[in-house]
């Protein structure tokens, strides 16, 4: 039997049951929640567990409502539950149930193995199958509760239909998995934490190791979810795994925003982005280092391959267009400011205000800010810069930063817009602390007043992005 379905009203956050649901234990037999569907107080993980009481993984980190999910899960505890928790604009807390399983029964499954290139694959065997039938598009996290009391996150993209005349919130998921070192292996360093014993390539088919399980998610990707849906604008959503396999994924859409840390681009997502930009969509970057490492993709999308160093890939030399490296580093060098509009600039110290420019500017409106005002705090732990190496187009100063850089120099850090040849609106936002400047409780080193004024500049930036 189906799960239940649901009807979705954007910014206000009630979904209104229809219909109803069973099943066997192997579909994820669940209960739905009642309506108006309201936020759970106790959605949060506060007991992890152990580190293999329980964990999972998905067989792919988006579907499109009613595409079913296998869900790999490996936990010590006989049975198992599993809530789907959606986050968006709900009273009471910024998580609701979507959807929940009955009783699984428990199994640890085998242990992971590892290849020449160090990459670490799970390979576990399906434990049950998520429905999501009727499920509204938006960001999930499906919550895995052991019987033992340990509990852990796996995350999944609910992807929306169409994209048309919405703005898209794109998940970074390729990112995540760079820096996850589940197995004792990421694109960064080995368990002896050396750069020469890193993975060259890393695999989907494991959980993520960090915040229980959730990858980035609640520091590069909840505060903006919740900001956005709060506002109420019309939101699509998808991954950059599917900017890779289509190249039409964008079309149409009203503005396109890359959340976060969004550094890992193959040549593919990079054109998708590109072409949605050529065709009217406005974008908008809010983090720092995006387009930065140049990836590829094997075994349908489910191996992230990037060597880092270029000379160690297989193809240097002989197809240097899907060698891995830096976008802005050799062979076939593309720097990513043709697109953002700026270059990274580096890992700091400490974090550093944002001094205002252009306060007349669009961006601004509204917080009461004049030029030379600094934004305590704004600016870290990754930063952009302006490019003048003559790929960056014309751009607008919004703001400016001394960044005191963890390696090298000191630089400075910016963040800019520009207007595409084909009239888009182009934002960067220079810096990673963007989005936790978005959070109404705290986000550590940025003042209250900052972050009212970040939610009031990035109010001004979405009534842009959603008008082609």
């Amino acid at each position: 039997m189906a799960a239940r379905g649901w009807t979705w009203v954007v910014g206000v956050g009630l979904l209104l049951a229809a219909g109803c649901g069973g099943g066997g234990p192997k579909h994820g037999t669940g209960t739905a929640s009642p309506t108006p569907l309201r936020g759970d107080p106790d959605w949060a993980i506060t007991r992890p567990g152990a580190p293999e009481e329980i964990q999972g993984y998905t067989d792919r980190p988006g579907v499109r409502p009613g595409t079913p999910v296998a869900l790999m899960v490996s936990t010590t505890a006989a049975t198992f539950r599993v809530r789907a928790y959606r986050f968006g604009a709900y009273p009471d807390a910024p998580a609701a149930v979507i959807w929940e399983s009955a009783p699984v029964a428990g199994a640890r499954q085998a242990a992971p193995t590892t290849d020449a290139r160090g990459t670490v694959v799970a390979g576990w065997r399906p434990s049950l199958t998520v429905p999501t039938d009727g499920w509204p598009p938006g960001a999930y996290l499906l919550r895995l509760d052991a019987a033992s009391g340990g509990k852990r996150w796996v995350p999944l993209t609910v992807e929306s239909p169409s994209v048309a005349g919405r703005v898209v919130l794109v998940q970074a998921v390729t990112s995540y998995q760079a820096y996850n070192t589940w197995g004792g292996k990421n694109l960064y360093f080995g368990a002896d934490g050396s750069f020469a014993t890193r993975a060259r390539a890393v695999s989907f088919d494991r959980p993520y190791q960090d915040e229980d399980g959730a990858a980035d998610f609640f520091q590069l990707e909840e505060p903006l979810v919740l900001f956005a849906e709060r506002a109420g604008t019309p939101l699509a959503y998808r991954t950059s795994i599917d900017l890779d396999q289509d190249p039409h994924a964008l079309d149409g859409a009203a503005g396109v925003v890359s959340e976060g840390h969004d550094e890992y681009w193959s040549p593919a997502m990079r054109a998708t982005v590109t072409a949605a930009r050529d065709t009217g969509s406005n974008l908008a970057f809010l983090g720092a280092n995006a387009v930065y490492r140049r990836i590829r993709f094997e075994s349908a999308d489910r191996v992230e391959v990037n060597y880092k160093v270029p000379q160690e890939d297989p193809l240097y030399g002989k197809d240097d267009a899907a060698v891995t490296g830096d976008w802005p580093s050799p062979p076939d060098a593309d720097p990513q400011s043709s697109l953002t509009g700026q270059a990274y600039s580096c890992d700091s110290r400490t974090n550093s205000a944002l001094v205002v420019d252009g306060s007349t500017n669009w961006l601004w409106a509204g917080t009461g800010l004049r030029d030379g005002r600094q934004l305590a705090g704004l600016v870290g732990p990754e930063s952009d810069r302006l490019d003048d190496s003559g790929h960056a187009p014309q751009v607008t100063v919004l703001g400016h930063a001394d960044v005191a850089c963890a390696a090298g120099p000191a630089r400075t850090a910016n963040a800019t817009v520009y207007t595409a040849a084909g009239g888009a609106t182009v934002f960067d936002a220079g810096t990673e602390n963007w989005i936790c400047a978005l959070r109404t409780d705290d986000c550590p080193g940025v003042p209250g007043e900052v972050r009212q004024a970040v939610r009031v500049a990035t109010g001004n930036l979405f009534k842009v992005l959603r008008h082609r």
